[in-house]
This record gives C-alpha cells, sequence and structure tokens, in this order.
C-alpha cells in the first residue's frame, strides 16, 4: 500500500462518520428522501415493489460530486 491509499481511507472513513451524525440527529426531516416524485412504487395486495429512480440519480449526481472534489483537492 502507498501513501495515498491511507488518504483515501481516512477520507471515505470520515465520510462514513459525518453521514451517520447526519442521519442520527436528522432522519427525522429525511423521510422525503426514497419517496420523490419519479420513484417507482407497486403496491398492490402482498406484493410491493419499489423502485427508487430519482432518489438513485441524485445520489450519484453527489456522489460523483464528492469524488471529483476528493481528486481535485488530493
Amino acid at each position: 500500500m502507498n501513501q495515498n491509499t491511507g488518504k483515501y481511507l481516512i477520507f471515505i472513513g470520515l465520510a462514513v462518520i459525518l453521514i451517520g451524525i447526519i442521519v442520527y440527529f436528522f432522519a427525522d426531516k429525511l423521510n422525503w428522501l426514497g419517496r420523490l416524485p419519479g420513484d417507482i412504487r407497486y403496491e398492490k395486495g402482498n406484493t410491493r415493489i419499489y423502485f427508487p429512480v430519482v432518489t438513485m440519480i441524485i445520489l450519484s449526481l453527489l456522489l460523483n460530486l464528492a469524488i471529483y472534489l476528493v481528486k481535485k483537492f488530493l
């Protein structure tokens, strides 16, 4: 392993801790996440199918932005 791998592991750990703190303290305010317009939900009887299309697109954009910023500043 080289020194860059250590930096990436530290950053990933800090990001996980930050996400955990946000979810822990603001879980009641994040209930809209996963229920955005465009998320596909099908419920009939005992069958439930849920596919969060728009939520995954937004999360993908945020993760790509985070990765871009990490690569730019590290």
